[in-house]
């Protein structure tokens, strides 16, 4: 498909290549092999479309078993009746409204009762519905609701493991009702969306004094209570409108774009009884799940759901939840309900909201407002109020139409760190300096928790450098000599950077070295942590460059500040040894410290844990993601786009790169149980590689960097200078 030595570029070919080898991809997604992707919900799971909506009912009814098969369980077959109710207290308020308490038993063997709170407005008539699990910073929107003419129901669905001294019981009670079923095996959070169902069905029966419109019932819950409502509605389909602030994995984000490699949950990481136990067994090989959490779209649509989100939540990667997004979306499209379905963004990270009298409240009103116009009672044009503004959309043939034809040529014959320039894109000449907030603030640091893990004695210093990166240097005090340097570079943890979150044992990298002598710089790389919005725009700002080009400008000029750092930190920093500065990346993070290590002879030497993917390697791509990662999904490398179907005229692989490296110290750490990896294809090329400098570790594991592969790194660094 191209000429060689330069790549002939035919944009309509490869166009229909694309789309011929999507359309692969779908046929051979029947296969039971793992799927990088998420299996699309407009496709059965032995691979045929979903043409009309009678094939549809068929789906969304596969999609509800498989939901309940790997995430929740199953609910009791039969629906219990209303048995008897007792209203415990009845306060009329100042304002009209009126408060209860209700005590409703279930005709379950039994007879089984939970306890309700109900609030109902002053105007007569039929009143819309809001269902809260009365979390102390949910109550928030309970009175808002309230005050806009709601009816508001506070079901028993507080956690286990959160308490409300106002009330007492509601987050137990699902204990009861899971012990008169013992033949389901539904989890904590399931049973408590079923408690919600069981509150409507008493709330718009005959027997409860008050007038609820069954048509407009609706449900709101932040993080935990978000996974819950979405359930809720998942299976309940007379809640019309859902609203999940934060609801993260496996909810709004799932498990194929979170877990280790990007600092967010994996399956072992929800506690006791959220989800099925079984589902733990799947960290790590997430991809080998036949279903993830954009399931509950599938079963949500068409109906209205609205995921509100931080840019820096710490429980859901945006990347994540657009991943969701796009491919639920596929299914209100499909139900000419496009509208139906937004993510809204906030700033910020994972927080609850303020209370009402804060002047940021908006936030919350502006939830209740996507439900006022889901039921008719405000009017505005959504798509101006809750425009669709995605963050990762990315065009791979509006990119390369923006090329310059004569910088696509590259010469084969050249050597590899010119062919590494090539792929890595035009870096601009200059790039604009940030004069202020120069340093980390306070509150950015608060934001990311930079300081949550710290042990005692370890230092954080603000620092910048290069064109106007922020970071920070983490030591501790010692002997006062040079300190060996560790430049830290963060897998894909779009929302947290540099941060870890999820899976920490004991502390983080950056405050491990830096107990055990290190200087440690760690930043966000170009659109991740605090950086998002910057990869957002990226190439609408360098066409010619890539993402990856960036990083690697950014790691270089991370050694440039450590030889230098005069004037560039907030406080005193340590003498660091200009003769011991490595990188140490993991996931992504990896690929920056190749190709840094491969043009940058001041490095001394490089770390790599996962992330290596051959490059010319074409098996596995299903279960991989192969190339399409770099190019397309994470845009870091659009070039490699030109060869996708021709993956053996790459001008260069792994192998190459670490040949270039490995005159100086080069570790490369590969968990045979990576799922990103074509292990068989990556065996073969690091096999290719003869030095005395370079060390291949070889581990029977999962793709994560925790306590485990830190002391990796700490060991080999120990055996360079024995």
């Amino acid at each position: 498909m191209h000429q060689k030595p330069l790549i002939s570029l035919n944009i309509t070919f490869l166009s229909i290549f694309s789309v011929f080898f999507f359309c692969a991809l779908s046929i051979e997604s029947n296969s039971t092999e793992a799927q990088a992707a998420l299996p699309p919900l407009l496709q059965f799971s032995d691979g045929k479309p979903v043409k009309n909506l009678s094939e549809w009912n068929k789906r969304r009814k596969e999609i509800s078993e498989l939901m309940i098969k790997y995430f929740i369980g199953s609910f009791p077959k039969k629906t219990p009746a209303i048995h008897a109710s007792q209203v415990i207290s009845d306060l009329q308020m100042d304002n009209g409204t009126r408060k209860r308490r209700i005590r409703v038993t279930y005709d379950t063997p039994n007879k089984k009762s939970l306890e309700m709170e109900v609030w109902t407005p002053k105007k007569n008539g039929p009143s819309p519905l809001i269902i809260i699990a009365p979390r102390f910073y949910q109550i928030y929107w309970a009175e808002d609701a309230l005050e806009r003419g709601y009816t508001v129901c506070l079901f028993p669905g507080v956690d286990s493991h959160h308490r409300e001294k106002d009330f007492p019981g509601y987050d137990s009670v699902w204990k009861d009702f899971q012990s008169d079923y013992p033949k389901s095996n539904w989890t904590e959070i399931s049973t408590k969306a079923w408690l919600a169902s069981r509150c409507i069905d008493y709330l718009t029966s005959k027997i409860f004094e008050g007038e609820v419109d069954e048509n407009k019932i609706s449900m709101i819950g932040f993080s935990r209570y978000g996974k819950q409502a979405m359930i809720a509605a998942a299976y309940d389909e007379r809640i019309s409108c859902v609203v999940a602030r934060s609801p993260g994995s496996p909810a709004s984000s799932p498990y194929r774009y979170t877990s280790r490699n990007t600092f967010a949950e994996d399956p072992s990481d929800f506690p006791s009884q959220w989800f099925l136990p079984s589902l733990k067994n799947y960290a790590g090989r997430e991809n080998e799940i036949p279903i993830d959490a954009h399931g509950w779209y599938a079963l949500i649509a068409p109906r209205h759901c609205l995921i509100h989100t931080a840019h820096n939540d710490g429980a859901e990667p945006t990347f994540a939840v657009e991943k969701a997004y796009i491919e639920g979306r596929s299914v209100y499209r499909f139900l000419k309900s496009a509208n139906n379905l937004r993510i809204d963004y906030r700033t910020g990270g994972h927080s609850s909201g303020p209370p009402p009298e804060n002047i940021n409240s908006f936030e919350r009103r502006r939830n209740l407002d996507w439900i006022d116009h889901c039921f008719g009672l405000q009017s505005f044009d959504i798509n101006k109020k809750f425009p669709e503004k995605l963050i990762h959309e990315f065009n791979w043939e509006s990119w390369s139409k923006k090329q310059n034809k004569a910088s696509l040529k590259i010469n084969h014959s050249a050597p590899i760190t010119e062919k590494i320039k090539w792929v890595l894109g035009n870096e601009p000449s200059k790039l604009p300096s940030t004069k202020k907030d120069i340093y980390l603030s306070k509150e950015e640091s608060d934001l990311m928790t930079h300081d949550r893990w710290t042990p005692n004695g370890v230092t954080r210093v603000p620092i910048h450098f290069g064109a106007g990166v922020k970071g920070n240097l983490f030591y501790k005090k010692g002997n006062g000599k040079p300190k060996p340097v560790v430049i830290w570079l963060h897998p894909l943890s779009y929302h947290s950077g540099y941060n870890e979150g999820y899976g920490v044992q004991g502390t983080t990298i950056y405050h491990r070295l830096a107990e055990n002598g290190f200087a440690v710089i760690a930043y966000d790389q170009c659109g991740f942590g605090l950086r998002l919005l910057e990869g957002r725009d990226f190439y609408n700002n360098h066409p010619q460059w890539s993402k990856l080009g960036r990083m690697v400008k950014d790691a270089r000029d991370a050694v440039s500040f450590v030889l230098d750092p005069k004037k560039a930190t907030q406080d005193n920093v340590p003498t660091m040894d200009s003769k011991k500065i490595f990188l140490l990346g993991y996931s992504t993070g990896s690929l920056t410290a190749l190709y840094t290590g491969a043009i940058d002879n001041r490095v001394t030497g490089i770390a790599c844990f996962s992330g290596l993917n051959p490059l010319r390697g074409t098996e596995k791509i299903l279960s991989t993601g192969g190339n399409r990662r770099l190019w397309e999904l994470h845009n870091l490398l659009p070039k490699l786009g030109f060869f996708e179907g021709d993956e053996s005229s790459i001008p260069f692989d792994y192998d190459d790169i670490i040949k270039e490296v490995s005159p100086r110290h080069c570790l490369i750490v590969t968990p045979n149980k990576d799922r990103f990896t074509n292990h068989r294809y990556l065996k073969s090329i690091l096999n290719n590689i003869k030095s005395q400098n370079f060390e291949w570790k070889e581990t029977n594991d999962v793709n994560r960097f925790q306590k485990e592969q830190h002391q990796i790194f700490l060991n080999w660094f120990s055996s360079l200078n024995k």
